[in-house]
C-alpha cells in the first residue's frame, strides 16, 4: 500500500475516469486494487506515480511484494517514462495534489525518507516552498551545504521565520502587556493619583445636597513600565538532532522577548558544549544559521553555565528546554537544579516548546528534577510567555 493519509481528494480537472471515487481508493490501495476499481484515467495515473516515487521506497512494501520501489512519473516529449529526479518529483506534485498535500508528502520525503537532495540540491531549494518540515531539514544538513546552497537555504530559514514571528510576537507581547498594565501602590505620590478607582471606591460617601463627594480613602497605582524591578529569563535549549522545532521556537521567543521592559534575556545553545547565542537574539535567522544540530548532550554542563549567568537568584528564570536524555553526568544536573531551586531561582524544564508541544522525553530523569524543585512540563511559546509574565507580575 501507499500512504493512505498522503493522497487527497481528486483534483478537479486532474482525472478523466468517469468514477472518481474509485479511483481515490485505487490510489490509497495501489495497483493490486486496479483488478476491482478500473484503470486510472491520466491524471490519476500522474498522481499515483508521483506518490509511488515517495511510498515505493518504503522497505515493508518490498517484503510484502506489494509495489516496486522506484517508479517513474510518466514525463511529457520522450519515449515512455524516464527517471525521475528529487526537483522533477517536486514540479509533479505542486502541479497534481493541493497545497496541505504538497505539505505532507514534502515532509515525508525529509522526515521519513530521508530524502535529502530537497534541502541540499540547489535546483530543489529554488523550487521548494519554505515550511517549518524544510526549516528542521536545512538544520539538520547545512553542514552538508556548499556557500551556495547555504545562501538559497537561507530562503527558506528567513521565510519560516519571518511567518513565525509575524504570528508569535503579538501573542507574546500581548501576555506581557497584561503583566505590565497599572496595579494599585501604597505609596501616596500626587503623579500616580488613581482618579476612577478613588471615585468608585468612595461613592458611598457622595452627597447629593452638596454635590460633593468625600474621599476616605485615595487610591494609588504604580507605574510599573519605568519602574519594573530587572528580571533574568535564561534560556537553556538542547541542539540535538530531536529538538529541531524548540531550537526553532526558542530562537523566535527568544526575540520577541528581546528588549521588553524589566526583562534581560539570555539563549544558550548546548550539546556536549554550550555556546552562548544572546548577542545573536535579535536577529533569529543568523542564530539558527549558526545552530548546529546533532553531537552529544551534556545538560548538567549547561545548567552549571547557566547558573553562572545569574545576578538575582529571586529574579531569575532558568528555562531549561531538552528531551532530558542526559549524556553527562545525571547527578550533577539534579545536583544543580537544586542549587538554583534552593537560592530562589524559579526552574523550568520543557521537553518541548513548539506549537504542537508533543514531547518524547527522559520521563524517569524528568521526575527527578521535579522533585528537586523544577517545573516540568511542555509549552507553546505563547504558554510559555504567559507563564513568564505571570512571574514578573507578582
Amino acid at each position: 500500500m501507499t500512504a493512505p493519509e498522503a493522497v487527497p481528494e481528486p483534483v478537479p480537472g486532474a482525472q478523466d475516469a468517469p468514477d472518481a471515487g474509485l479511483e481515490r481508493w485505487r490510489l490509497i490501495l495501489g495497483s493490486p486494487a486496479e483488478s476491482h476499481t478500473g484503470p486510472l484515467g491520466p491524471g490519476a495515473a500522474a498522481q499515483d506515480a508521483a506518490l509511488d516515487w515517495l511510498y515505493g521506497r518504503d522497505p515493508d512494501l518490498g517484503r510484502r511484494g506489494v509495489r516496486r520501489a522506484g517508479s517513474s512519473v510518466p514525463r511529457e516529449g520522450g519515449d515512455g517514462a524516464s527517471p525521475v529526479t528529487a526537483v522533477d518529483w517536486l514540479d509533479d506534485i505542486h502541479r497534481l495534489f493541493p497545497k496541505d498535500t504538497i505539505e505532507r508528502l514534502e515532509r515525508d520525503a525529509v522526515e521519513r525518507y530521508g530524502i535529502q537532495e530537497i534541502v541540499t540540491d540547489p535546483a530543489v531549494l529554488e523550487r521548494v516552498e519554505p515550511s517549518a518540515t524544510l526549516l528542521r531539514a536545512v538544520l539538520r544538513t547545512k553542514h552538508l551545504m556548499n556557500p551556495q546552497v547555504l545562501r538559497l537555504a537561507r530562503r527558506i530559514v528567513d521565510s519560516v521565520v519571518r511567518d513565525l514571528l509575524a504570528r508569535l510576537r503579538p501573542e507574546i507581547r500581548r501576555s506581557f502587556h497584561g503583566a505590565r498594565s497599572r496595579r494599585p501602590s501604597r505609596a501616596p505620590l500626587a503623579r500616580d493619583f488613581d482618579f476612577k478607582q478613588t471615585v468608585r471606591a468612595n461613592l458611598a460617601h457622595y452627597q447629593p445636597q452638596e454635590r460633593r463627594l468625600l474621599i476616605e480613602r485615595a487610591h494609588f497605582h504604580s507605574r510599573t513600565q519605568r519602574q519594573l524591578t530587572q528580571w533574568q529569563l535564561i534560556l537553556l535549549v538542547d541542539q540535538s538532532g530531536s529538538m529541531a522545532g524548540s531550537v526553532i521556537h526558542s530562537a523566535v521567543t527568544a526575540a520577541c522577548l528581546w528588549g521588553l521592559p524589566g526583562l534581560k534575556t539570555h539563549l544558550v545553545a548546548f550539546d556536549s558544549d554550550v555556546v552562548d547565542l544572546t548577542s545573536d537574539v535579535t536577529d533569529p535567522v543568523e542564530l539558527l544559521m549558526r545552530v548546529q544540530l546533532g553531537g552529544g548532550t551534556d545538560i548538567a554542563r549547561a545548567v552549571v553555565y547557566g547558573a553562572g549567568l545569574v545576578e538575582n537568584p529571586r529574579r531569575t528564570i532558568v528555562v531549561l528546554i531538552t528531551d532530558f536524555y542526559e549524556g553527562g553526568d545525571a547527578y550533577r544536573l539534579v545536583r544543580s537544579v537544586r542549587a538554583l531551586v534552593e537560592q530562589g531561582s524559579t526552574v523550568l524544564g520543557l521537553a518541548a516548546l513548539d506549537e504542537e508541544a508533543d514531547p518524547d522525553y527522559d520521563r524517569e530523569l524528568a521526575g527527578r528534577l521535579a522533585d528537586a524543585g523544577a517545573h516540568v512540563g511542555a509549552m507553546t511559546p505563547a504558554r510559555l510567555a504567559e507563564f513568564v509574565a505571570e512571574r514578573l507580575g507578582r
